[in-house]
């Protein structure tokens, strides 16, 4: 049996720092990871570019933490954006910061961020064990002698006889399911679940919207600064503005996805779900149709003989070329009178999703009422922390994830190590 002062179960963003910030505290940490290497979910994340983290202070920060804030901001103060800046700095990672207070490694390569969080396990004696599929994790007792009673079982590169490692605590960080090309499975619920932790339903989040009869001559557009708005039953439910990309799988980019958690989680309740396109958001429906008079005045036309051809040439000067032939087809009933009114608000019901094999993120998770938010340690075993995606916590594009795993992570790997040294010296928690 193997022996070690705490087993983090996940090599991903989460996984990695608690492991790096309980080393650094002087316990020795076990990281078992199910892929060949560390950090694979990493070097996709910014399409490969890795937005580390996001500059904005906690009271704008924390109005892109889902589902409830409030639990990540003893995490985001006890390891900040600054904090994670300056980590990475520390272990050769350069940083920029671009537009939307966004942060990225200085080279725009993923790669150089998870080979550096490798290197530096590596080098302050983290043992990282790849290839390693867990099997599970239970307690032998409160009486072990060394006082690790925590039992992680494994097997290594399908081996047929298992390993066990006895621990004080293991940290999950094993993610959601999201993206299972990179070894999300969702098994870290199951190890939850097993110490009495329930999970809040999961659903893929910062994913593609599928709108009913999709124009696929719309793939491959991107439009930028335009305004979205999602309704729910007829509710006015969420208002965006950004750029935003048509794709094979429907609507995505930064503010399609910034809708897309609550839209999917209507329409897994049954509900009808409708997005309305402005393209046109610096412009009042009063200033558009001006606009729209010089336009005409400038073909040689009036609204009154505006023919298809005009028509035509007119949407050329108030949209991207590729876009008018989908938007004409979207409107049949579209005339001079109208337009402005549909640039404003060009409807698209939706109809469906993309899953997990593509989503950013998953939606739901551990239960966030059963972890302490200052430790991240379980309120129903002692010995068991969770960080990172495994937990009911997600965040919108533009660096909010990777923070919430970075902080959640380093303060689980601070805690659990802090418990077991303060165990031995006699001091209480």
């Amino acid at each position: 049996m193997i022996q070690s002062d705490i087993v983090v179960i996940g090599g991903g963003a989460a996984g990695m720092m608690a492991a790096a910030k309980a080393a650094a505290e002087g316990c020795t940490v076990t990281l078992l990871e199910k892929n060949a290497f560390c950090g694979k979910k990493i070097n996709i994340t910014g399409k490969g570019r890795c937005n580390m983290t996001n500059m904005k202070p906690w009271a704008e920060f924390s109005q892109h933490v889902h589902p409830v804030a409030a639990f990540l901001r003893p995490a985001f103060y006890s390891f900040s954006n600054e904090d994670t800046v300056d980590f990475f700095n520390s272990i050769g990672v350069p940083t920029v910061v671009t537009q939307g207070d966004r942060v990225f490694p200085e080279s725009m390569r993923a790669f150089d961020v998870s080979r550096a969080l490798a290197s530096h396990l590596e080098d302050i004696g983290v043992n990282v064990i790849c290839g390693a599929d867990v099997l599970g994790v239970t307690k032998s007792g409160e009486d072990a002698a060394d006082g690790n009673a925590m039992r992680t079982s494994f097997i290594v590169d399908g081996r047929a006889e298992a390993e066990v490692i006895a621990s004080a605590a293991v940290i999950v960080a094993t993610g959601g399911l999201s993206y299972p090309t990179t070894g999300s499975t969702g098994f870290g619920y199951e190890i939850a679940k097993s110490f009495g932790h329930s999970i809040t339903t999961t659903f893929p989040s910062l994913t593609a919207l599928m709108p009913s009869h999709y124009d696929r001559d719309l793939e491959g557009l991107e439009l930028q600064n335009v305004g979205i708005i999602l309704y729910v039953d007829r509710d006015l439910i969420q208002m965006e503005q950004g750029d935003l990309n048509f794709t094979d799988n429907g609507i995505e980019g930064p503010i399609g996805f910034r809708i897309s958690r609550k839209a999917v989680h209507a329409l897994i309740n049954g509900q009808k779900v409708e997005l309305s396109l402005d393209l046109k958001p610096a412009l009042s429906l009063e200033k558009l149709n001006a606009r729209i008079d010089r336009e005409i005045a400038s073909l040689g036309s009036s609204r009154a003989t505006l023919g298809p051809a005009k028509m035509r040439s007119l949407l050329r000067t108030l949209m991207p070329a590729e876009l008018v032939a989908p938007f004409v087809n979207a409107h049949p009933e579209l005339n001079a009178s109208n337009l402005a009114g549909l640039l404003k608000e060009w409807r698209f019901r939706i109809s469906s999703y993309t899953g997990y094999e593509r989503a950013v993120v998953t939606a739901g998770g551990v239960n966030q009422k059963e972890i302490i938010a200052k430790s991240m340690r379980s309120r129903k075993e002692e010995g068991l922390y969770f960080a990172g995606e495994v937990i009911d916590m997600d965040c919108d594009t533009g660096g909010y994830n990777l923070q919430a795993a970075f902080s959640t992570g380093a303060l689980a790997g601070r805690s659990a190590a802090q418990r077991i040294l303060n165990s031995r010296s006699g001091e209480s928690e």
